[in-house]
């Protein structure tokens, strides 16, 4: 009974202590400002990768683009390219694919040739999709594909692997079309 006596005035004492509110807003607001930080992290790497790919995709139309005619030794040269590229992510998770595509005097897109480094590459005479500006009848053009594999560092648990991909057509510069005498 006497610990009740004195509870209204330890009650009241407690409630007006101001000590040690800072520490007790710290403790309530690190979990969040965690979370937010590595979210952060997370959407800037993603962001970065995904600019690589980008850039992989574009560099692959971009390089092939610049010859009459290439052999696998130049093919071999400009699809390591990408592992340049995509540094300083692992390369082991990027798959380049350079094609060439014809397009016939009805608009219709096929595969001449294509060649590609850890993926798989797209078959002769395969019909693809093009955006229809890119649709000139009897033209040309030259494909380049990449596609990432990225692990998220702290997000993996909830996104899990993600796949970024991107793709870039180009022109030939030097001819109408662009000969490979590669295997």
């Amino acid at each position: 009974m006497t610990a009740l006596v004195g509870l209204p005035d330890r009650l009241v004492r407690f409630l007006r202590d101001r000590r040690a509110v800072s520490a007790l807003e710290f403790a309530i607001m690190l979990p969040l400002m965690l979370v937010l930080y590595l979210g952060c992290v997370e959407v800037t790497q993603g962001i970065a990768v995904k600019r690589k790919v980008t850039l992989t995709a574009h560099a692959l139309a971009d390089l092939a683009s610049q010859y009459t005619a290439i052999d696998s030794a130049e093919m071999t040269n400009i699809l390591n390219a990408g592992s340049a590229i995509i540094a300083p992510y692992p390369a082991g998770g990027l798959q380049e694919t350079v094609s060439e595509i014809a397009i016939d005097g009805q608009g219709n897109a096929t595969v001449v040739w294509s060649n590609t480094l850890n993926g798989t590459a797209l078959t002769l005479g395969q019909s693809v999709t093009i955006p229809t500006t890119l649709a000139a009848p009897n033209t040309y053009l030259i494909l380049g594909q990449a596609q990432y594999s990225y692990n998220p560092i702290y997000g993996y648990v909830l996104t899990g692997t993600l796949t970024l991909s991107d793709q870039f057509f180009l022109l030939p510069r030097q001819s109408n079309s662009i000969a490979y005498a590669g295997s």
